[in-house]
């Protein structure tokens, strides 16, 4: 490294020569691997710039500024150790070698008021630079990818008469962070002066004063671009939901990510105003009507696939909240091995989806991601030859090889009316969303009697549980005995982080919380956990998995449901049968690297 350091501390020309030598010399590319990029620099070129500009790439080819590692990344390059040679990585090893700090931005930690106050856009575009955070000494932290550029220095030092630090970053965090930031600031600041309204809605009395302002405000252009802004950096942060919440002088935004809450923006009142008639307008509620909850949905594409988006306002102290579920196909539609299940789990999942007839249930509070499993499940049993019907409240996301239907109680349409219905269009498969009383539960037994798979979902605890759930809803023992194919229950688990995992030993006391007991030929637990990480953002986990329960109903199972025995004597025979339990299924996720004990003994608080 010192040598690394002599070599390269002092380079003033970040070339694609340069950086190809110094790779080669961190060993994580070979001599003719150097020479094929060099030769094709050109093809790269414009590869980088169809991902950039799309079909205006040709148009852009002469004015774009492509660096030497988005060259470098635009050719996959498979490094010695097996891993595909990225920016980020290339970032990585360049920050390593001349000496700079590397760092990975994270977009929820940063200051908008501070990037936007410091620089303008015109400069941090040309220079590729981004003011990162204030440090105590009142130097500024910024994010290049070129610390080697004179002009960059020296206009810095006549911005920041402070001083700065220089950090390596990629060039394409950069861009799109300057893209980001600097358009949904200017947005939110342009839309302010044009919404500069004298009425002050800080209390209730005065909110419906604001009425006649609400068309105009939904189809200002600078709205328009806030909103679309808004709604990008979600997607690319992989959010669950978006809230917009009004408070006394300002608003903000948050965004629930892997299950946390992370406050990203704040924008004044009358904006917020402004982008809730937007958002309303595209969810075709009424503009207008402030007083009353209202529900809607937008479909908009996000890389090139269809996205729901599922909207909800309430009406609260200083305005109106709006919640923005995020239904990510890739996120809803996943593969079987994808969802968490065990080896033993996932044969017990596929011999219950393999049924021609009966009654499957997926249980578990909300939150817990039986959508996703009951999605999945109906998609991969999709086909030309079967007809599959959902009954749903709301439907969560169209998806076309079904056919959804939405309970709306105002017109008739019950859970149990619906199903009265379906089983008259000669359906194959059908599910209900939940059952929630009598007459519903009633239904579905039937359903899977007279030779339909059917699927629904319960809020139970356990998988045990659900059988007298259904008992006491007053369906009769001898149906269900006969109908119920397996029962599912399950939970969610954030998962390590696989860029910071490190080996943690859990010594006694720590595997006691689990209700595990080591002996003294074994007297520590190997686990992993989370060091904290910018693609973690300092949190060590990243991602969710799922954490199972399954209970197949077998003929012991049945003859105890026929006694109508009570939940805890058909828990300890299926346990008897092999019945992983949800702490056991997490344990196991522990043992494997999967989840952190922390989230284990979350997972334990909650039951």
């Amino acid at each position: 490294m010192k040598f690394a350091k002599a070599r390269y501390g002092q380079a003033q020309a970040y070339t694609l020569d340069f950086l190809t030598q110094l790779l080669r010399d961190a060993r994580v590319m070979t001599l003719p691997q150097s020479q094929d990029i060099i030769a094709n620099q050109r093809v790269l070129r414009q590869k980088v710039l169809k991902i950039r500009y799309g079909a205006q790439a040709r148009e852009k080819d002469k004015s774009a500024d492509v660096s030497p590692a988005e060259l470098i990344a635009a050719a996959e390059l498979t490094t010695p150790d097996g891993r595909i040679l990225q920016e980020d990585m290339i970032m990585e090893e360049m920050a390593k070698a001349t000496g700079y700090d590397y760092l990975k931005i994270d977009p929820l930690k940063l200051d908008e008021r501070l990037i936007t106050n410091t620089l303008s856009r015109p400069f941090a575009s040309r220079h590729v630079c981004l003011p990162i955070e204030r440090l105590e000494d009142k130097k500024i932290v910024f994010a290049v990818d070129n610390p080697f550029h004179p002009d960059l220095v020296e206009s810095l030092r006549s911005y920041v008469p402070s001083g700065f630090v220089l950090k390596i970053a990629s060039r394409t965090d950069i861009r799109r962070l300057i893209r980001e930031i600097y358009g949904f600031r200017n947005a939110v600041k342009a839309a302010e002066l044009d919404l500069d309204l004298s009425v002050d809605i800080s209390n209730l009395e005065q909110l419906v004063q604001l009425q006649d302002a609400e068309e105009l405000e939904a189809t200002d252009q600078h709205i328009v671009k806030a909103v679309d802004y808004l709604l990008r950096y979600a997607f690319e942060q992989k959010a669950s939901d978006i809230h917009l919440e009004p408070k006394r002088s300002m608003a903000q935004v948050r965004l629930r990510i892997d299950g946390l809450l992370h406050q990203v923006y704040h924008f004044p009142r009358v904006v917020h105003l402004a982008v809730v008639s937007r958002i309303k307008m595209l969810a075709r509620m009424d503009i207008a009507e402030r007083r009353r909850p209202q529900a809607g949905r937008i479909k908009t594409e996000w890389e090139q696939q269809e996205t729901e988006l599922r909207v909800s306002t309430l009406p609260v102290a200083f305005g109106e909240k709006v919640v923005i579920r995020v239904f990510d196909p890739k996120q809803l539609f996943q593969e079987a091995e994808q969802l968490g299940f065990s080896e033993v789990g996932l044969r017990h999942y596929t011999h219950f989806i393999e049924q021609k007839t009966g009654l499957i249930l997926v249980t578990g509070p909300t939150g817990s991601g039986k959508t996703t499993t009951l999605y999945s499940t109906l998609k991969r049993l999709a086909s030309p030859e079967v007809s599959i019907t959902t009954i749903e409240d709301p439907i969560e996301m169209i998806y076309e090889d079904f056919n959804q239907t939405m309970v709306q109680p105002k017109v008739g349409i019950t859970f149990a009316s619906a199903l009265r219905t379906i089983l008259r269009q000669d359906p194959d498969i059908i599910m209900v969303g939940e059952i929630r009383d009598t007459e519903t539960a009633q239904m579905a037994v039937q359903s899977a009697l007279t030779g339909h798979l059917m699927f629904s979902t319960l809020h139970t605890n356990d998988a045990a549980s659900a059988i007298t759930r259904l008992q006491d809803l007053g369906v009769p023992h001898f149906l269900l005995s006969s109908v119920l194919v397996g029962i599912i229950n399950q939970r969610l688990l954030r998962k390590v982080c696989e860029e910071c995992k490190s080996l943690k030993l859990l010594h006694e006391s720590d595997a006691l919380s689990l209700g595990i007991h080591l002996g003294p030929s074994d007297p520590a637990l190997s686990t992993w956990y989370g060091q904290g990480c910018p693609t973690c953002r300092n949190t060590g986990l990243k991602g969710r998995t799922g954490v199972f329960e399954i209970l197949p109903v077998d003929n012991r199972i049945r003859a105890l449901i026929h006694k109508q025995a009570d939940a805890q004597t058909i828990r300890s025979e299926a346990r008897a049968n092999g019945m992983e339990t949800l702490r056991e299924d997490a344990i196991r996720k522990l043992a494997e690297g999967i989840t952190s004990f922390e989230e284990v003994l979350r997972l334990m608080g909650e039951q």
